[in-house]
């Protein structure tokens, strides 16, 4: 099963909307579903709430340390509680998966992520689950730092959303540790592609009396 669901972002309204944030986001939608509310717990450096889920505690966790020590915040509640990191689950912005996809995986590298890479450091693992949201890259390696702290184009901020709800449609089976069936429903819909542009249409050319053919452009005197 899983114990802890942990979103991360970074905590005040400049970076409320920013795409560092979907984890964040994931999370107060997940906490609306399971009709809790998160709290400040100052001793696990972030917003807490427990839900009772089939007789099972489930705790949801925003760290407040800012992302690069989201691990001290994810840790804290975990040796608390006695929380092994295989019933971690971190929902994450990447980089690497467009606006509108999502993934899950165990275990693996921080692929950079601050977040990802400081939650490794303090659990003392990397084998914990991540659920990756999609945020698209700018193209240009130099360019994450802006990009992260940014708000997402309308479009793209309509296409995260739609994978932020598909995902969520999965909570019974992340929660259950049901990973197989999760996987399935937050994979298999992918984002609609956008259709690469009609070509303009071309009158047809007519015909003379004579049985030539008169161009559309030569017809204008």
């Amino acid at each position: 099963m899983i114990k802890l669901i942990a979103g991360l972002g970074n905590p005040g309204p400049e970076y409320e909307h920013t795409r560092h944030n979907a984890g964040f986001w994931w999370v107060d939608e997940a906490a609306r579903l399971l009709k809790v509310s998160l709290a400040m717990e100052r001793g696990y450096f972030g917003l807490v709430a427990r839900a009772n889920v089939g007789g099972h505690s489930l705790w949801l966790v925003e760290p407040q340390t800012f992302m690069n020590l989201s691990g001290k915040s994810v840790a804290s509640v975990a040796r608390f509680f006695k929380i092994a990191p295989e019933e971690v689950l971190v929902v994450h912005d990447e980089l690497d998966l467009p606006p509108g996809e999502a993934k899950l995986k165990k275990g693996g590298g921080h692929a950079g992520h601050n977040g990802l890479r400081d939650i490794h450091a303090q659990l003392g693992s990397a084998d914990y689950w991540r659920l990756r949201v999609g945020i698209g890259h700018p193209g240009n390696k130099n360019e994450v730092a802006n990009w992260v702290l940014k708000k997402p184009s309308p479009d793209d901020r309509i296409a995260i959303a739609q994978a932020l709800d598909r995902s969520l449609k999965a909570l019974p089976q992340l929660i259950a540790g049901e990973m197989d069936k999760a996987t399935a429903l937050i994979h298999t819909s992918k984002p609609p592609r956008p259709k690469p542009p009609r070509p303009a249409s071309t009158p047809a050319p007519q015909a003379e009396a004579g049985g030539g053919v008169v161009s559309p452009a030569a017809d204008k005197g």
